[in-house]
């Protein structure tokens, strides 16, 4: 298996997350307050296994490879990615931040929420796109195998020591849920 495939099946994982985000999103606005529990868990999940454990494996293996390869950093595909990750981290602090506030009684705090949680699915479906449809074809073309084997082997490193075992699965097991749940 390809690095690159290792992050597309994780993207999939985070478009779930991202459907469940968009559904509690609805029906919070919508004055239903049964689902406050997804936006715990999508706080952690986008926290811990997209940034944490995804955009790590992305930002301390990945890039750097396609940087050695000849890919520029500043200018290219590898900046816009790095843009991209620094906007969603900054909507999931204002998710978590608004989350808060809102559980305090902070009404105005609502409409913070459902407005990040959009942003952020609206931002990550596009990011998603261009690494699967650009960055990642492009990596293909200029990571020779034993480069590719040596970023699966660092992923399986970064998962280990990032999220720990039985994490990537404990995660997935709440996804399974949130499906369930919508």
């Amino acid at each position: 298996m390809k690095a690159t495939e290792i992050l597309m099946n994780e993207h999939r994982g985070i478009e779930r997350m991202l459907r469940a985000l968009e559904r509690a999103a609805d029906r919070l606005e919508g004055g239903d307050e049964t689902r406050l529990q997804t936006f715990e868990e999508g706080v952690d999940f986008l926290r811990n296994f997209a940034d944490r454990c995804h955009h790590t494996k992305e930002e301390t293996e990945l890039f750097p490879a396609l940087e050695r390869a000849g890919v520029p950093v500043e200018g290219g595909p590898i900046a816009v990615m790095l843009a991209d990750h620094d906007q969603g981290r900054q909507h999931i602090r204002a998710m978590a931040e608004a989350l808060e506030a809102y559980k305090k009684g902070d009404v105005a705090a609502r409409a913070v929420l459902v407005s990040n949680a959009r942003a952020y699915a609206d931002l990550l479906r596009q990011h998603i796109w261009k690494e699967d449809n650009v960055l990642f074809a492009m990596a293909d073309e200029v990571l020779p195998e034993p480069e590719q084997q040596r970023l699966v082997d660092s992923f399986d490193r970064i998962e280990a020591e990032e999220m720990g075992p039985g994490v990537h699965e404990r995660y997935h097991q709440m996804l399974d849920q949130l499906d369930t749940a919508a």
